[in-house]
This record gives structure tokens, sequence and C-alpha cells, in this order.
């Protein structure tokens, strides 16, 4: 058996891997077992008791983190001429239509969040098989097809995500950095977790929430405690 290492006896010394944790500490405890030298992001992964096969179980929202996400969000808004202004004056970091659809089809994704009007859409759609499988393309539910394309971009910037359930009945999103305090954290967790609750499909019959952990880019997954978060079953 190979020899711990110091940060990994450190670990060991602060964390129970058989331990459910209270959400307030586990976002504390996070931090703690963290000794990575760059700031790492922190992940909340809910498993849910849904079948994703089935449309009316599908779990889909979106939620605005009250203390952000920690990561400067870059946003390409696609539109109009007449909607270019709205969109810098929102920040966004880069605005158009036609050139970016190009780029796009040469293999440029450099973004995180794109953003468009129902005008343009058609055009959209064109770059669909590009944009799906890298979690880019522009959707209603989520808020990111619309005519308000200041709000949009500002909500995005200011710590909007998008958060979706996987194959598997999981629901994996970034909540912060571990340079947040543990307080922060466990805000955005609380946040994102309530907006789960909330969507819980009325032909689920059973157990909703089944399990929730949290985990640094390179931490061990910390168990939370169910009966710790407001609003859980």
């Amino acid at each position: 058996m190979s020899k711990l290492t110091k940060n990994q006896k450190a670990v060991a010394e602060k964390y129970d891997a058989t331990k459910e944790y209270k959400l307030a500490e586990a976002c504390d405890l996070v931090k703690e077992v963290t000794f990575t030298k760059f700031d790492a992001s922190v992940e909340l992964s809910v498993n849910l008791g849904v079948d994703p096969r089935k449309a009316n179980q599908m779990v889909r929202g979106v939620v605005t983190l009250p203390n952000g996400t920690g990561k400067e969000t870059r946003v390409l808004v696609l539109c109009t001429a007449d909607k270019e202004n709205e969109a810098k004056a929102a920040g966004a970091d880069y605005v158009g239509l036609d050139e970016y659809i190009e780029k796009i089809k040469g293999g440029w994704t450099d973004v995180d969040v794109i953003i468009c009007t129902p005008s343009v859409m058609g055009k959209v759609g064109a770059i669909g098989r590009i944009l799906g499988p890298r979690g880019l393309m522009p959707n209603p539910k989520t808020g990111t097809v619309t005519m308000e394309i200041g709000n949009a971009v500002k909500e995005v910037k200011a710590g909007k995500i998008d958060f979706k359930v996987d194959k598997t009945g999981i629901v994996h999103a970034a909540i912060g950095k571990v340079s947040f305090t543990g307080a922060q954290i466990c805000e955005n967790a609380q946040e994102l977790i309530s907006a789960i609750i909330k969507l819980k499909p009325q032909s689920l019959k059973g157990t909703y929430l089944k399990s929730i952990s949290i985990c640094s880019t390179m931490s061990p997954g910390i168990r939370v405690d169910i009966k710790s978060v407001s609003g859980a079953e």
C-alpha cells in the first residue's frame, strides 16, 4: 500500500467519509480539505430519484446564485444590429451574428453562454449540432432566447446558471470557488437545492432527493445530510 502524502494525511484528519455533514458544515469543510495552489471550483451534486428518460421527469431550470459563481462568464450575443448596443452596454463579451456563426462553424466555441433573440433562431439552429453537445444552445426555458437581451446578459454576469439532470439522475453544478467564505458557498448551495426542490415532477412517486454531496476540483466528495437542507423532504 502506498504511503499517504502530507495533504492526504491532512484531509484524513479533518474528514470522515462515512459521515453525513450538515450543509453549513460541509461548505466549511470543503475549504479545509482543498490544498490546490489555484482557486478551485466548488461543485454540488444532487442525486434525484427521477428517470430522465421520461419526459415528465426531466428536471431542468435556472437559478441566480446570490454570491455569483466566482468565474468570469464569457457571453456571446447573437442578434440583429438594432440590439447590438443594448448587448454591449450590458457587458456582453462578443456581439454580432453572421460573422460569429461562421466562426462557430469553423470550430470556435470559446464562450460560456450564448444568448440570442427569437428572430435569429433560424440561423442559430443551423449550428445546433455544434452548440448542443457543448451545452451552448440558446433555449427559451433558460432565458437565453429573449428580446430582453440587456437583462439576460446582466443576469448571466451576476451568477445566473442553468442546470439539468443527467442521464444517471444527477444534477451537477459549480456553485462557487474555494476562495468564497463557507457562508457564501452555503447560500449558493441552498439556493440551487431550493430551485431543484421546486421542480419536483408531479408524476414522481418515491424519494426525490436521494443524496447530496459537495466537493472542490481536487477534494473528496463530502456527503450532506439532506435533513439539514432548508425545504427538503
